[in-house]
């Protein structure tokens, strides 16, 4: 092992941008790692949407979260109240970064790279929406890339070691503490939702997956999960697990932090293309990744391909934002799911 050391002319003051979206913040944290790993004297800085810092703000090899409220911020400036997002930018700024990343690729992001003030500023040779314009070191990383060694490209760039790229979240021990008082038993976490309808395998088959996983001898429970907004989508798992004693509804009970925890927990977890899977491979969980119209050579769950069913088709092609390919991940059946998680457990 190579042993790296410091100069004086290494950046001392290092920007991560990466605001959204929650399951991308999960896989970006190898960037930070290997950033880390290159220059370990450096303060290493993540600016995140201020909703999601509890992804990130537990890792080692950050120095400190830089809360980027969009929603707030957003709503003064179409009411043309410019002056909190100026005023949020000269705090910025006065962190003085040597080196700034920009890994969402987005004139907004972009945008921000430039206000720091850093000398070095590297982004997507490709970066959306005229994004490129405030770089000026771009990369040249295609998109038919996977999203995680697209990022780490950036990394390449500012000088680290990428060979060998380490994905890892971290929970916080309070909620770890709490995972273990309220769930000591051995338990599968099911996170039947995701951001887009047509990513989301049948609830119905969740519902059988989650009756069936109760049974198994090797589990004392099983515990669902989602956001505040998807207990609809749920609702028919839900009803038809209301009553069960080793069934556990979280469906909109949790922080990031908690599910995090409970995720790092799990001896399980079965999940569509959402922040959850990504989550349960950071935390080197065993889990079943259920895809549909997710390209798998750029968003499959990082160095874990082995561990999603989806069932390509001639022809196929990769709409998630709409329903013209939402029969792909109809194609998954509840026994196929089922027999990986026996193997699994």
């Amino acid at each position: 092992m190579t042993e790296t050391h410091s100069t004086n002319s290494d950046p001392k003051r290092i920007l991560i941008i990466r605001p959204s979206a929650l399951g991308d913040i999960c896989r970006s944290t190898p960037v930070l790692a290997a950033l880390k790993a290159r220059y370990p004297d450096a303060k290493i800085d993540w600016m995140v949407r201020d909703t999601f810092t509890q992804a990130i703000e537990h890792h080692p090899d950050l120095h400190q979260v830089i809360p980027f409220a969009r929603a707030k911020l957003g709503k003064q400036c179409r009411h043309f109240r410019f002056g909190p997002l100026i005023s949020w930018l000269r705090e910025l700024r006065k962190n003085k970064y040597d080196m700034v990343l920009d890994c969402q690729g987005l004139a907004r992001s972009g945008f921000f790279s430039r206000a720091t003030g850093a000398k070095i500023r590297i982004g997507f040779k490709d970066s959306q929406e005229l994004g490129w314009l405030f770089h000026n070191t771009p990369v040249d990383a295609p998109r038919k890339m996977h999203t995680v060694d697209r990022m780490l490209a950036l990394a390449q760039a500012a000088g680290a070691d990428i060979s060998n790229p380490k994905v890892a979240n971290y929970a916080g021990q309070e909620e770890l503490s709490q995972v273990i008082i309220e769930y000591p038993e051995p338990y599968a976490v099911l996170a039947p939702t995701s951001a887009w309808p047509a990513k989301c395998w049948p609830i119905e088959r969740f519902t059988e997956l989650a009756l069936e996983l109760a049974k198994h001898q090797s589990l004392g429970r099983v515990i669902i999960v989602g956001g505040p907004g998807e207990r609809l989508h749920c609702a028919p798992l839900l009803e038809a697990v209301a009553d069960h004693p080793k069934i556990t509804d979280r469906v909109g009970s949790t922080s990031i932090a908690l599910l995090m925890a409970i995720i790092a927990r799990s001896k399980l977890v079965v999940a569509n293309d959402s922040a959850a899977l990504h989550m349960a491979v950071g935390f080197n969980r065993p889990l079943v990744g259920l895809l549909g119209p997710t390209d798998p050579k750029k968003a499959s769950p990082y160095k874990r391909e082995a561990d999603i069913i989806q069932h390509i088709e001639e022809g196929d092609e990769f709409y998630f934002r709409d329903d013209r390919s939402a029969d792909m991940i109809q194609r998954i059946t509840t026994e196929e799911v089922l027999a990986a998680c026996k193997q699994r457990l």
